[in-house]
């Protein structure tokens, strides 16, 4: 585990993980079961047409436990779409799962409780919380998930998909305090200028929070990210000045590098000899030339060079 990851809470191990549930295919238990309800039906008609009482009374109870033990039979039926499964338990006892869609017969005794486990979307609401640097911002993102253990969605937790959502947002809210918005030092990590690597961080707390409820994380993205309105007016100068900066300072790189070519070549070309007072004003003249955001207006010398 990394060690921003070290701060997420311990989440308990599981109690239950998930096991497929016996199950057989539903054709044949749905003709059984129709099968013994006529059946049923049957005896009771023709103990009704029979003289004996006896007789008469035998069957009508034997056709009566024909049919309701087809009708309890019937009742161990499921309909399982693509993308569902069904949680299966006995007497309050995880019994298994099915994920085979189709008609499916279980145990009549056993209730059977519907999950989806198809992809979801979670997004959270827009956050205003503080970076790292104490400014408030804004922030929310988006959550791509599934459920990959039903029986730890079903046990380990009451609503999984509040869980989801709760320990997104916290997940959430504890990478924008551990980051600033934009870093001030050239290889600090910021919420702005390295989304890449801050999203894989978001990714690993997620994971760590929502593993215990058998949820798989697919995929997340912060889909917004600003300064607060009451401070935003602020940074954005502060950003403008910096770009500003930065644009000067390679202007005077590249300056540098054109005056450093430019004697250099003269030097080699043996153009005119300059001395160190006359090649520090020639200096100063192409920097204020390169350097410069206006068009110089030139005084031309029509004199000597030491004029």
């Amino acid at each position: 585990m990394s060690a921003h990851s070290a701060d997420v809470p311990a989440m308990p191990e599981a109690r239950v993980s998930e096991v497929a549930a016996h199950s057989i295919g539903g054709g044949l238990a749905l003709l059984l079961g129709l099968a013994g309800l006529l059946g049923g039906a049957g005896l009771i008609v023709a103990g009704a047409t029979l003289a004996s009482s006896a007789a008469e009374a035998a069957l009508a109870v034997t056709g009566s436990l024909v049919g309701v033990a087809a009708l309890l039979a019937l009742c161990g039926l499921n309909m399982v779409a693509p993308g569902e499964a069904r949680v299966v338990q006995l007497f309050g006892r995880y019994r298994g799962t099915i994920r085979q869609d189709g008609l499916r017969w279980v145990n009549p005794l056993t209730s059977r409780t519907k999950i989806s486990t198809r992809v979801r979307n979670h997004e959270t609401a827009v956050l205003k919380v503080n970076d790292a640097y104490g400014n408030p911002i804004e922030l929310a993102a988006v959550v791509v998930w599934r459920v990959e253990d039903t029986a730890q969605a079903s046990f380990e937790v009451d609503d999984y998909i509040e869980f989801v959502s709760t320990q997104t947002e916290a997940a959430v809210r504890h990478i924008a305090i551990e980051y600033p918005y934009d870093a001030h030092e050239e290889d600090g990590l910021s919420l702005r200028g390295n989304a890449e690597e801050i999203t894989e961080k978001l990714m690993t707390e997620l994971y760590a929070r929502v593993d215990a409820a058998g949820v798989q994380i697919i995929e997340s993205r912060f889909t917004h990210l600003a300064y607060a309105p009451e401070i935003a007016s602020a940074m954005l100068q502060r950003q403008q000045a910096g770009a500003v900066v930065a644009a000067r300072r390679q202007i005077v790189d590249g300056a540098v590098g054109m005056v450093e070519a430019a004697l250099a070549r003269l030097e080699e070309r043996d153009v005119v000899d300059l001395d160190p007072e006359r090649k520090a004003a020639m200096v100063s003249n192409l920097l204020v030339v390169l350097c410069g955001d206006r068009a110089p207006q030139p005084v031309l010398n029509t004199g000597t060079l030491y004029q």
